[in-house]
């Protein structure tokens, strides 16, 4: 044994740091540890947020930080984390309230696919490893991505190649898993013929191979506040159907009495269709593909007013005031790495309420100064955990002039 140490805290990745300054995983503050010669760690003192991990895979799966820990403790956690972005920014907001997703809730994951020598399976790296693990009784995943793994075995052992693995991006949705594949090999005609009898073999609902749509069993559909819509594949969905309604109900609870909404950052519809059937929508999206799917669900559904879409890229074209003053409120759901730009341009003339919708604390503290100084007013940010056990978090909040 190489001597005892003290967690002292932990960091936003869910490390932790002990008094020598050395990181561990799996370990809570104020626990002692003993280091063995390996450099594994062996609990000595337990804290008293210490629970027993409720996945088999836990301890060498790298999909999941912190199931070792108390909901509880990793609520508090992630609003720590939330407020620490806030406070940099000199900003000191309460947290409304924290909203987590329960297991098995996980819509859509990207897997890693690995070649054998008796076959393939599909899992999460180890964390930080190229090690890949098989997750057959994964906590976090729903039940018909489970279900559905057989499958993706069968479709990582045709994508991967002994020497490099494959990634399936895998969707649930109501006729099956939606499958996009990157793959090392190119799509071939022994490829062409083979697919589509997978799909149907194995219930998957479409399967696209390095970008090319290659067999569709039936087209994918998810419903977003009730309404259907056919993503395209890789479409970007909220990661549980638990966040999407929370964050969807935030946001039509912020803008509620605007009869003019612009959705930027649109997706395929996450917001703008439920706001939608109050107010008129303006959706801006830099993917048509996505702006595609949202127009065909607006035109299929009934009891909506009118949807409007644009592709545009917000991050070089920002839409400018001009352009914003017909609005009475504006819906931004931009990537991790915030929208500075347009951002920007609602501080210098945006409506006067505006619902933000973020996956990363850093740069929506940044953008939430921004529209604090140039005079809105911010409201109690409510958290939304969907990624339950793990370090990224979602945030909603309001801005009023």
């Amino acid at each position: 044994m190489s001597g005892t140490l003290t967690i002292a805290a932990l960091t936003q990745t869910g490390l932790g740091r002990a008094d020598d300054g050395s990181l561990h995983p799996r370990v809570l503050p104020g626990e002692e540890i003993e280091l063995k010669d390996d450099g594994s760690v062996r609990i000595v003192t337990p804290g008293t947020d210490r629970v027993a991990p409720p996945c088999r895979h836990f301890k060498s799966c790298g999909g999941c930080a912190m199931q070792h820990a108390s909901d509880a403790f990793v609520a508090g956690w992630k609003a720590g984390i939330l407020s620490s972005a806030l406070a940099a920014q000199g900003l000191d907001p309460a947290i409304a309230r924290n909203e987590t997703s329960p297991p098995e809730s996980r819509r859509r994951a990207k897997l890693t696919g690995r070649r054998t020598k008796k076959g393939a399976f599909v899992g999460f790296h180890a964390a930080r490893s190229d090690e890949v693990v098989a997750i057959p009784d994964c906590r976090i995943l729903t039940p018909g991505l489970r279900a559905a793994f057989p499958g993706f075995e069968v479709l990582a052992r045709l994508a991967a190649t002994r020497s490099t693995d494959a990634e399936l991006h895998v969707t649930e949705t109501e006729t099956g898993a939606d499958v996009l594949i990157t793959s090392p090999r190119d799509l071939d005609r022994n490829l062409r013929e083979t697919l589509p009898a997978i799909a149907r073999d194995h219930g998957i609902a479409r399967i696209t191979w390095n970008g090319e749509p290659v067999a569709t069993l039936s087209p994918p559909v998810i419903r977003l506040s009730g309404i259907e819509v056919a993503p395209p594949p890789g479409a970007f969905l909220q990661a549980t159907a638990h966040g999407e309604a929370v964050l969807a109900a935030e946001v039509c609870r912020i803008v509620s009495g605007a009869a003019r909404v612009a959705d930027l950052f649109s997706g395929c519809g996450t917001f703008g269709l439920p706001l939608a059937r109050k107010a008129v929508v303006h959706a801006v999206e830099g993917d048509e593909r996505l702006l595609t799917a949202l127009d065909r669900a607006w035109r299929g559904a009934t009891g909506l007013k009118t949807i409007s879409v644009e592709a545009r890229d917000l991050f070089r074209r920002p839409l400018l005031p001009d352009e914003l003053h017909g609005f009475d409120a504006v819906v931004i759901d931009p990537p991790r790495a915030g929208a500075e730009a347009q951002i920007a341009e609602l501080a210098r003339g945006g409506p006067d309420v505006i619902a933000m919708v973020s996956c990363n604390p850093v740069t929506f503290a940044r953008d939430a100064r921004a529209l604090v100084t140039a005079g809105y007013r911010m409201e109690q940010p409510v958290l939304v955990d969907q990624f339950r056990w793990s370090a990224h978090l979602e945030i909603s909040c309001g801005f009023f002039r």
